[in-house]
């Protein structure tokens, strides 16, 4: 199936490159990523989507097919603002639909925000695994700001640079945090993130400050919300809700859902990856929800 590519401008100047796979009079989901990340590397998730629903694909600024823009705009703050550009410049593009927006990680923190500051442009929302940082006084508090710590310091001083695509592909297979990732993804995933340059090499597309700078934002974006906050029907689906087999993503998930009255999901034996890991299981739970809309 062919895409209508387009770009949209953001409030700053910025623009976000869309791709729009038809299906007329079905419902449309737009479907993003999380930090670091690219849309293309979670084709596996996404792709058998295609066959029923009307579908929007996105890249979040300074990632995956979209142009690098200034760090001055690279924060949850303009994220947030982001959510709104992009759904508003797409329908201005190919005309109203009902429409579901579903993120992951940092874009699910993204969506949040926007839903809570400024009223959500969609009519549900769908949130894989965000970083969910409580309040300080939280019995999870230490353990998420552990592991964004050690996010940060992992993004900045990251390889950034490669001989090939090859070569990510092969870290993706070695590496721990990557290890049940579906072997298509790896593949995907080192395609989507990296660009090539003029001397045949290739350089992420999200720059390593960029990526350890929003680990970092993390920490203080202050956003516990209770479901009835974000205003419109939100499913929240988390790693492992135990912590035992994944991060601790999976218990913070799991306490604000139970917390903030969100309906839940949480997938055993899951990752933060989770649709990448579990993408079976990640579409099912999707799709319940869609048709129960």
């Amino acid at each position: 199936m062919k895409a209508d590519v387009f770009s949209v401008p953001m409030t700053d100047g910025a623009e976000i490159v869309i791709r729009h796979y038809s299906r007329p009079g079905a419902l449309r989901l737009y479907i993003t990523h999380g930090n670091g990340f690219a849309v293309d590397g979670y084709r596996i998730f996404w792709e058998p989507l295609l066959d029923a629903y009307d579908v929007v694909l996105f890249d979040m600024r300074n990632h995956g097919r979209n142009a690098g823009t200034s760090a001055d705009g690279h924060n949850y703050g303009q994220f947030a603002r982001d959510v709104t550009s992009i759904h508003q410049g797409t329908v201005a593009r190919i005309g109203p639909a009902k429409s579901v927006g579903i993120f992951h990680s940092m874009s699910a923190r993204s969506a949040m925000k926007n839903a809570v500051q400024f009223g959500s442009p969609f009519d549900a929302l769908v949130l894989y695994d965000p970083p969910s940082v409580p309040p300080r006084n939280h019995p999870l508090y230490e353990a998420m700001r552990e592991f964004e710590i050690k996010l940060i310091a992992w993004a900045a001083g990251r390889q950034d640079r490669f001989a090939s695509v090859d070569e990510l592909e092969a870290q993706y297979s070695e590496a721990r945090a990557s290890a049940r990732w579906h072997p298509q993804a790896r593949r995907d995933m080192a395609e989507a993130v990296l660009r090539p340059l003029a001397d045949g090499s290739f350089e992420l597309s999200c720059r390593r400050e960029l990526e350890a700078a929003i680990y970092l934002g993390a920490l203080t974006l202050d956003l516990w919300p209770m479901a009835s906050e974000l205003g419109l029907p939100t499913l929240l689906v988390g790693a492992d809700p135990s912590g035992t087999k994944g991060p601790p993503t999976g218990p913070a998930n799991h306490a604000l859902a139970h917390e903030g009255g969100y309906t839940y999901h949480g997938i055993d034996g899951a990752g933060h990856l989770l649709q990448i890991e579990k993408p079976e299981i990640c579409r099912e739970i999707l799709i319940d929800f869609l048709g129960r809309l």
